[in-house]
């Protein structure tokens, strides 16, 4: 048996003629960047995250990168950043002139934690990142409390999180912004690159989508520069078509995961390796599955030989990154970060996969181990 990370012809074979007919509506429309297809997509991802604005743009890189824009952060200010991410967390905070501070992740659940928060904050700090990992949200309500309390602003990188709540709050909603992304591979993924900025206040949104346009407001009248952030008719038709099914999509993953629990406890293997964390009061979405093992890569490759597919999500923190080794303090130790680099490795966790499969990988597994 072959189980790959992940197989999207599956799910574009249960929706292929819905997605056919929306790129045919678009391409008669020809009418391809922004326009009608994208409103409609805000408006029905707003109704749905419960948020004042939801604003499509090119990529949650740029959703990051715009947010950070149109909060006026560049030279000369710090924003924390936890050192165990995808790239875009810290890239854009440095992209916009800024200096990510890097922090620790915490043991369990490999966020950003407020103890750590608290320490790296000084004068210049002028905003705070956290990302909600895996699919599950960070610990918001310490970090929300500390932000205040240093009238920080806080950017959710929800990239991965999108559907994950926390005490009832939908992700990208509790902060000042929230950027998600559309890549294919994620929960609800476009055909190319998409995201997505949340935003409750109104001014503040008004920007962003200045922003996306050059900074242009009207057309051809420039106030002040900004980027390409648009986002495409063609990926919002498609992106409109996998909307209503994303709850179902979610609960099948959701089910997935409670498998692998059940199937790891009846192999005998679930104290052998770290299980996913999903804290009470925290809705996970398990965007990925992700234990952690020892002897991380012999396991990946012998897991390979059987055709389980999986990937390291992530192994270089941001602190031990070639860019960033100007960044370095001798004195700073990020023990948590580097043991999860070490031992993290994601499996199959795709709403598709059956029973059968999934008792697969977790028999490779259990056979890899020894």
């Amino acid at each position: 048996m072959k189980v790959p990370l992940l197989d999207l012809q599956p799910q574009y074979a249960s929706i292929r003629s819905e997605v056919l007919s929306a790129i045919t509506r678009v391409c008669d429309s020809q009418h391809f960047i922004m326009g009608p297809e994208v409103e409609a997509l805000e408006a029905e991802l707003a109704a749905d995250i419960g948020t004042g604005a939801a604003i499509g743009v090119s990529s949650g890189t740029d959703a990051l990168l715009v947010a950070l824009m149109a909060l006026d952060l560049g030279p000369g200010d710090e924003v924390i950043t936890p050192t165990f991410s995808f790239f875009a967390t810290a890239g854009c905070v440095a992209r916009v002139g800024a200096t990510p501070v890097f922090v620790d992740v915490d043991r369990d659940t490999l966020m950003m934690e407020a103890d750590a928060v608290r320490a790296a904050i000084t004068p210049r700090t002028r905003a705070i990142i956290p990302v909600h990992l895996y699919g599950l949200c960070a610990d918001m309500d310490p970090l929300l409390a500390i932000a205040a309390e240093h009238q920080l602003h806080v950017i959710e990188d929800a990239a991965q999180a999108i559907g994950a709540t926390y005490g009832g709050r939908q992700a990208g909603t509790m902060g000042t912004v929230g950027c998600f992304s559309f890549f294919p591979s994620k929960n609800l993924g476009a055909f190319g690159d998409a995201g997505l900025v949340t935003i409750n206040d109104p001014a503040l949104a008004d920007r962003v989508r200045r922003l996306r346009n050059h900074g242009a407001q009207p057309k051809y009248y420039h106030r002040e520069i900004g980027g390409n952030f648009r986002l495409d008719a063609l990926q919002a038709a498609v992106l409109r078509v996998k909307r209503p099914h994303l709850a179902g999509w979610t609960e099948r993953r959701r089910a997935n995961a409670e498998t692998y629990r059940t199937l790891f406890r009846a192999a005998g293997i679930d104290r052998a390796i770290g299980l996913p964390h999903e804290p009470p009061g925290r809705r996970h979405i398990y965007h990925q599955f992700v234990v952690r093992v020892p002897n991380r890569d012999r396991v990946r490759a012998a897991m390979a030989e059987r055709g389980v597919g999986t990937e390291v999500y992530y192994p270089v923190p941001f602190h031990r990154q070639d860019c960033f080794v100007h960044l370095a303090d001798e004195g700073r130790e990020f023990p948590h970060a580097d043991a999860a680099a070490a031992e993290v490795l994601a499996l199959p966790i795709y709403p598709e996969l059956t029973r059968d499969q999934l008792e697969y990988v977790v028999s490779s597994l259990a056979a890899c181990l020894d």
